[in-house]
This record gives structure tokens, C-alpha cells and sequence, in this order.
């Protein structure tokens, strides 16, 4: 029987997400990520995780779509019995989302309903959905931001939905507790990834501001992160449970 781990990471085509995956396949993990429109670029990551020996498969969903989540369940139902011949995974990552900046003055109704069907609403029902899925004992780990700690201008909707995270994360915990699954939270602070548009990682004076105010005294980079996810999700850290988890170097503390 195949005992190897298996973990789903939303959004693990590109940014985080991907070096999530990477560091995790390192680490002796199987994964199915999902994109949401770039194959192409998903797949070149299957491909990265078949060089490291491990197994991988790409499937797309839009997490801001929650009718499609019935759907999507049978699919990775299907392919983890046709890949795995099993019928559960072990690991849920809420990784996906996406960067709206707007003052809180000026941001749209439009804007909000995006936010929150991506950030909070898709990250609540997919995992609804996938509950017949996770192996007993398993993790699911929640992506918040270190700006649900600390308030920076133009950020109050996204932070927003960051927070309504955090919560959920410790309901979860005591509801999913009977069936030994641990959820946690990880909130990075500023990356350089091309989220958001990239501004982190391509504006010299905000990458220079960020580092200025982190106790490690630079901006973070993905595999900062992506260690952190295959920390939390190994077995040493099972009994790690209804937490938030900051990686940030020490931003604005």
C-alpha cells in the first residue's frame, strides 16, 4: 500500500504556492496543486516535481467559484484513486488568492465580493467540499498575511478577509479535533513574489521600507516560506494545532 503523504495545494502553479509544493515533493510529499488559468505554467511544475522523484498532478479550479467545488471533488476523487489508488489525501493547503490594493475609501463593492469569494467564501466551502477527502489525522493549513497583525494603508479589504481566516481556522480545529485534523494558520509578511503585481519585489523604495522595518532586516523570499509549510505539515508537528503562525522576520514587531 502507498503510504507516501499527499498533499493539495490551491494555487501551487506560481508564487508561493509553487515553492509550497517544491519544498514539500523535497521533503518525500506527493501533490496535486491547482491553477486557475495557466496550464502551461502548472505543468512545468509537475514537471519539477517529477524531477525531484516525486509524484504530481495538475488540476484547474477557481476558488472564487464555489459551484464548481462538487465538481472538482469527483475529479480529485478520481485522480487520487487512478494516480494513488487511494481514496484521501493527507494535506489541504488554502494557498490561492489574489492582490487588491484600494483605500478603504475607494474600494468597490466589486472588489470586496472578489475578495471575499476568493479569500474567505472559496476557502470555507472547498474545504466543506473536501472533507470526505482528508485522511483522518490529516492538516489543513490556512494562508492568512501578516497584515491581519499589522494595518497598512490600502489593504483593509483583503486584511479583512485574512482575519475572517484566522477565526475559521480555530473552528475548524475544534470541529475536525474527533477526526484527529489539525488546522493551522500561516500568515507571511511582505514576499517578493509577483503578487499583487509585484510591487515587493519590483519598487526598490517599498522592498527597502519593508526590510527596514524586519527585525531580519530584508524582504521575504518564497523559500521562506515554503520550508515553514513543510515544517508545519511534517510529522513532527502534528500536535501544532489552532495556531497562527507568523513568518515574517520579524515585520513591524
Amino acid at each position: 500500500m502507498n503510504t507516501t503523504p499527499i498533499a493539495l495545494i490551491t494555487g501551487g502553479s506560481r508564487g508561493l504556492g509553487k515553492n509550497m509544493v517544491l519544498r514539500l515533493a523535497e521533503h518525500g510529499t506527493d501533490v496535486v496543486l491547482t491553477y486557475r488559468s495557466n496550464q502551461a505554467e502548472a505543468e512545468a511544475v509537475v514537471a519539477s516535481v517529477t524531477k525531484l522523484g516525486r509524484r504530481a498532478v495538475a488540476l484547474p479550479l477557481d476558488v472564487g467559484k464555489t459551484s464548481s467545488f462538487a465538481a472538482f471533488a469527483g475529479q480529485l476523487r478520481t485522480v487520487l484513486q487512478e494516480q494513488w489508488q487511494r481514496d484521501r489525501f493527507d494535506y489541504l493547503v488554502n494557498n490561492a488568492g489574489i492582490g487588491i490594493h484600494a483605500s478603504f475609501a475607494e474600494t468597490t463593492e466589486a472588489q470586496f465580493d472578489e475578495l471575499v469569494n476568493v479569500h474567505f467564501k472559496g476557502a470555507f466551502f472547498l474545504t466543506q467540499a473536501l472533507l470526505p477527502l482528508i485522511a483522518d489525522g490529516g492538516r489543513v493549513l490556512n494562508v492568512s498575511s501578516g497584515l491581519a497583525r499589522f494595518a497598512l494603508p490600502g489593504y483593509a479589504a483583503y486584511a479583512s478577509m485574512k482575519g475572517a481566516i484566522e477565526v475559521l481556522t480555530r473552528y475548524l480545529a475544534k470541529e475536525l479535533g474527533p477526526r484527529r485534523i489539525a488546522v493551522n494558520t500561516l500568515a507571511p509578511g511582505a514576499i517578493e513574489t509577483d503578487f499583487g503585481g509585484g510591487t515587493v519585489r519590483d519598487n526598490a523604495e517599498v522592498n527597502a521600507y519593508v526590510a527596514s522595518q524586519t527585525a531580519l532586516g530584508r524582504v521575504g523570499l518564497p523559500d521562506d516560506i515554503g520550508g515553514v509549510v513543510a515544517m508545519l505539515l511534517s510529522k513532527e508537528s502534528g500536535w501544532i494545532n489552532a495556531q497562527r503562525i507568523e513568518a515574517s522576520g520579524g515585520m513591524f514587531i
